[in-house]
């Protein structure tokens, strides 16, 4: 396997210091930072709306990690202490706010992939499932929804998207028991898509930008990734006929596109095609 970590550029904090970017090659990594276990707070999901936006807008990026700091946790949710302190208002507000940033997340049509590098609880989980794929260091940390031991239920988005990730019955078992499981058990679930055995964090980073540019140009053409996405997304809860008129649009799109018209050709010359991502 190649390790694209060599590639990695600087590790530019944003605006509040509690998101990185970095690219490599054609992924954008940002890595959420807030020690001891990077849980979020209203900074960190300001910059990580930034830094979503800004991974949108860059032509040269088509695919999205997002990953967390240190070897123990991808995210441990919301900062408690934060929320201990601040007024009913203030918690509305920030919760409102995250949904927005994860559904600008989830609604970006580039792949977004989340390192789970370790424990990924609370709020962090529910950060992962904005992502459209879930890759999981073997052996090394927890998740889950354990909100209901704090006497309030999974409110940036977890009640929805476990749910459509693992069905009701499983996805409401898992909430109103508060089960933390492990790594293994998430991938047996359906829950974390791929399995990594790595010695480090390092380690675990480099396979997760291997497979992340495996949806990159020339190899793949990104732009009918995010297409897809786009036609899963939008579609996913409307009615088949309003759903394809969704597909045949984009599929339309495509077709005026440089990568229909190589992938078509390279099959029909027996050759390994060369995309361009448009």
């Amino acid at each position: 396997m190649e390790h694209p970590m060599q590639e990695l550029s600087f590790a530019e904090p944003l605006p509040n210091h509690k998101v990185t970017w970095q690219k490599a090659g054609g992924v954008a990594v940002l890595t959420l930072m807030n020690a001891p276990a990077n849980g979020y707070s209203h900074e960190m999901m300001r910059d990580l709306d930034e830094a979503v936006l800004r991974a949108r807008f860059d032509d040269d990026v088509h695919v999205i990690v997002l990953a967390g700091h240190g070897e123990k946790f991808f995210c441990a949710g919301a900062d408690i202490n934060m929320l201990k302190t601040v007024t009913p208002g203030f918690k509305y507000n920030f919760c409102l706010h995250a949904n927005e940033t994860l559904l600008r997340l989830e609604h970006t049509p580039k792949l977004t992939i989340a390192a789970l590098n370790g424990h990924t609880v609370g709020g962090g989980l529910e950060v992962a499932l904005a992502c459209d794929l879930r890759l999981g260091r073997r052996g090394n940390g927890r998740l889950g929804l354990p909100e209901i031991k704090l006497g309030v239920l999974p409110g940036t988005g977890g009640t929805q998207r476990l749910t459509r990730v693992l069905g009701k019955a499983k996805a409401l078992q898992l909430m109103i028991e508060g089960t933390l499981v492990s790594q293994e058990e998430a991938f047996e679930l359906g829950l974390v898509n791929k399995l990594v055995d790595a010695e480090d964090d390092a380690d675990f980073l480099s396979h997760v930008l291997a497979y992340a540019h495996s949806f990159c140009p020339p190899e793949r053409a990104s732009a009918v990734v995010g297409h897809i996405k786009r036609a899963v997304q939008s579609g996913h809860d409307l009615p088949l006929e309003a759903g394809l008129v969704i597909e045949r649009e984009l599929q339309a799109k495509l077709f005026l596109g440089d990568d229909a018209s190589e992938g078509i050709a390279a099959f029909l010359d027996k050759r390994t095609p060369h995309f361009k991502g448009s």
